[in-house]
């Protein structure tokens, strides 16, 4: 395994013994799955679920945006899991289409959904469970992380008074390759052009840019996917790869075949796959959030520490 890489600054030495890592596991927080739709008051722009802790208190918020033709219920376990440790999880339902020339619509819809959070959020929560919007994340899967990043770039207008904390892509895909990515092109193949200020975390996957087979293209092509996306991103900025997943291994066991064929998988256990990426999440989550570092860096120091093999391992922090 190659060791972690990092070009501008040092992370201290965390004795992995000395750190709490049980962020591969679920928390110690009971979790709440809420499903939001037309019924509700005041009624969301889209669909959306909802995994929040059910102990009283108050909680960041992450708002993850599914990937193409997929439904934001395929990643409920990893929801679960990220809210068991003190987050509020929202996901919001984007229309599903096999024909889709442009992100630009869901782009507008995730907008929305943000600005439907600051009253919509307090009437569906269990009860004692506030949001803290101050501390708010934007999160995406594939066409989904190419929607946080378009987002968080400005390509859509949040109306409210609402502004995001820190963005994590989950193996976030820009197009088919690099003369053809899909609006609005945000890729620049410039290092460090995205203009965005704030924390950046990015998951890749060492099996998105291989074939299925024959048929199907990559879901995860070369020049468009999460190395690129790292690459575009200031500091301070993650990027750890899941070497012996693909693209679509972490959504939930019972994900259609019919969508999960599509992509080149890992021979391994999913599970392993979605805690993975989900303590991940939690370890970013914690050290941009709530100062709590300890777990970040005892993973960028020891990337053994995860449940699966994460290589490469690198990071820019200044």
């Amino acid at each position: 395994m190659a060791a972690p890489v990092q070009t501008t600054a040092t992370t201290p030495q965390v004795p992995a013994a000395a750190v709490v890592t049980s962020v591969f596991q679920p928390g110690k927080l009971a979790v709440e799955v809420i499903t939001v739709d037309h019924d509700a008051q005041p009624t969301p722009p889209i669909p959306i679920l909802i995994a929040a802790p059910k102990d009283a208190g108050t909680y960041p918020v992450a708002m993850l945006l599914h990937g193409f033709f997929l439904q934001n219920r395929y990643y409920e376990q990893l929801l679960k899991h990220v809210a068991s440790f003190g987050f509020i999880m929202v996901a919001p339902q984007f229309h599903t289409s096999l024909i889709s020339n442009s992100d630009n619509d869901d782009i507008a819809a995730a907008a929305k959904a943000t600005d439907w959070l600051p009253e919509g959020l307090p009437s569906v929560l269990p009860t004692g469970v506030e949001a803290d919007l101050s501390k708010l994340v934007l999160a995406g899967h594939s066409r989904g992380g190419h929607m946080a990043f378009s987002l968080a770039l400005g390509y859509a207008k949040i109306s409210s008074s609402l502004s995001f904390s820190a963005l994590i892509g989950l193996d976030p895909v820009a197009g088919t390759g690099k003369n053809s990515q899909l609006p609005p092109a945000i890729l620049t193949y410039a290092p460090s052009s995205f203009d965005i200020a704030m924390p950046v975390l990015v998951i890749g996957t060492g099996l998105g840019d291989e074939r299925e087979n024959v048929l199907f293209p990559p879901c995860a092509p070369v020049d468009v996917n999460h190395t690129e996306f790292y690459r575009e991103c200031r500091a301070p900025c993650y990027h750890l790869v899941t070497k012996n997943y693909g693209h679509l291994d972490m959504l939930d066991d019972d994900a259609p075949k019919l969508v999960t064929c599509l992509c080149k998988e890992g021979n391994s256990c999913k599970d392993v796959m979605r805690r993975t990426v989900a303590g991940i999440m939690v370890a970013f989550l914690k050290a941009v959030m709530g100062e709590e570092d300890g777990d970040l860096k005892a993973i960028l120091t020891d990337p053994g520490l995860a449940p699966t093999t994460l290589d490469p391992v690198e990071y820019r922090l200044a």
